[in-house]
C-alpha cells in the first residue's frame, strides 16, 4: 500500500513516561516488560501515597492504576489526581467485575 500513512508504534511510544501504581510486583513487571522494548520510561509505585508523589514529580504521560490498593484506594488516588488538575490519561486495572464499579471509575475521570 504505497501512500498509506501507517503509524509506527515504536516511534509513537518512544520516550513515553508511564506510571504504574499497583501493589502487585507481577503486574508492575509485566508493564515494564511490555513497554520497555518501546523505549518507554516506566515508573513504579506500590501504594497510593507513593503513586501521588511520583505523579507529581515525574509528570507521566500515562498512569496505570490498580483500584484495589492497600491504604488509599485507587478510586481515591484518581479523585485526588483530578482534583489537583492532573489530566493525564488513567488506565484502570481492577478485578472488580460489577458494572457499578466500572461506572465509578469513569465518573472519577479514568
Amino acid at each position: 500500500m504505497s501512500g498509506s500513512s501507517a503509524v509506527n508504534p515504536r516511534s509513537s511510544l518512544q520516550g513515553l513516561k508511564i506510571l504504574v501504581i499497583d501493589d502487585s510486583k507481577t503486574i508492575r513487571l509485566i508493564v515494564k516488560r511490555t513497554f520497555g522494548p518501546f523505549d518507554c520510561v516506566v515508573f513504579e509505585a506500590t501504594n497510593g501515597e507513593e503513586g501521588l508523589a511520583v505523579a507529581a514529580s515525574e509528570k507521566p504521560d500515562l498512569i496505570i492504576l490498580d483500584l484495589m490498593l492497600p491504604g488509599k484506594s485507587g478510586e481515591e488516588i484518581c479523585r485526588d489526581l483530578r482534583a489537583s488538575g492532573v489530566r493525564t490519561p488513567i488506565l484502570v486495572l481492577t478485578s472488580k467485575a460489577e458494572e457499578a464499579d466500572k461506572v465509578v471509575g469513569l465518573e472519577l475521570g479514568a
